[in-house]
């Protein structure tokens, strides 16, 4: 029966927000880009993915919102379990949220549009080239004033242990002098199973740590950078 429903939840959710991005993201698009307000993207980003988290049973809470330094942007770094933390953390961290992405999503009817038209930066993994000179563009957001969220593992880990931090985002800190946000995200492993569109409703726990400051530190530091964050977040994770 919690199957059963968790399908028919399921099956909802994908409806309602295929239609929603559909109807929505033409009309944020028009008067975000027409206008250049930022808020005609945002407001409708948020309201979707709001409505998208509620149809679904996904829930979150946050501890260590007093972290986040005000009136400054900060990039955002965070472990990733699941297919859940980037629209929860999303809601969860700040209001203007940019995000790093993989470059094959801007493939997506109109939400690729609106990503991209909304400040999001697409990034190429496998041409290093273009992947620097998004890494560039970051930075620049980032010190006009754009918060920034990355998950530097790549992809989803599959077991407990993080991966490998891939570099980018911590060398587009470092050019902006920005400071970087230790974020640790559980729970939503057991949203969705590998291979499955089933959404099970699920409580996702989010924390924020201390800003790890990059005010001195050059690009040939990011190893150290890298470090100190991945065992901030670490300890993030442990602490229960």
């Amino acid at each position: 029966m919690t199957n059963i429903i968790a399908a028919l939840r399921s099956v909802l959710t994908y409806i309602v927000v295929s239609l929603y991005v559909l109807i929505a993201g033409p009309i944020a698009l028009a008067f975000g880009v027409g206008l250049k307000n930022k808020t005609a993207l945002y407001g409708p980003g948020h309201a979707g993915v709001g409505l998208a988290l509620a149809l679904s049973g996904i829930r979150y809470q946050v501890k260590g919102r007093e972290h986040i330094p005000a009136n400054r942007a900060v990039v955002f770094c965070s472990n990733h379990e699941s297919n859940v933390d980037p629209p929860v953390l999303f809601q969860a961290l700040h209001k203007r949220l940019h995000v790093l992405f993989k470059a094959e999503l801007t493939k997506i009817p109109v939400l690729g549009a609106v990503m991209v038209a909304g400040g999001f930066v697409p990034v190429e993994r496998d041409r290093r080239e273009a992947s620097m000179a998004s890494i560039d563009r970051a930075a620049e957001s980032i010190r006009a004033g754009n918060s920034f969220l990355i998950f530097p593992e790549g992809t989803r880990s599959r077991t407990a242990e993080m991966l490998p931090f891939k570099k980018g985002g911590f060398i587009m800190a470092i050019k902006a002098q920005a400071p970087i946000v230790p974020v640790a995200v559980s729970g939503g492993r057991s949203a969705m199973q590998k291979g499955s569109w089933l959404v099970r409703p699920v409580m996702v726990n989010v924390k924020i740590g201390e800003p790890v400051e990059t005010t001195g530190y050059s690009v040939d530091d990011r190893d150290k950078l890298i470090e100190i964050v991945r065992t901030r977040i670490d300890e993030l994770r442990q602490n229960k």
